[in-house]
């Protein structure tokens, strides 16, 4: 992921920074507890396809 790009992503819903996870592949919000995908080096920024963080992560 470019670090640019990251740089300038924020969640869609609270606004917050985003923390790219290499392992799984998406960018996640930790204030949400959600996780965006990142399909085809383009992040998925559309909260029904976002993932829901179990209490773990």
């Amino acid at each position: 992921m470019d670090k640019r790009l990251l740089d300038i992503l924020v969640c869609p819903i609270c606004k917050s920074p985003l923390h790219h996870d290499v392992e799984t592949n998406e960018l996640i919000c930790k204030a949400d507890q959600l996780a965006f995908p990142i399909r085809d080096d383009i992040p998925v920024m559309l909260v029904n396809e976002a993932r829901e963080l179990n209490a773990s992560k």
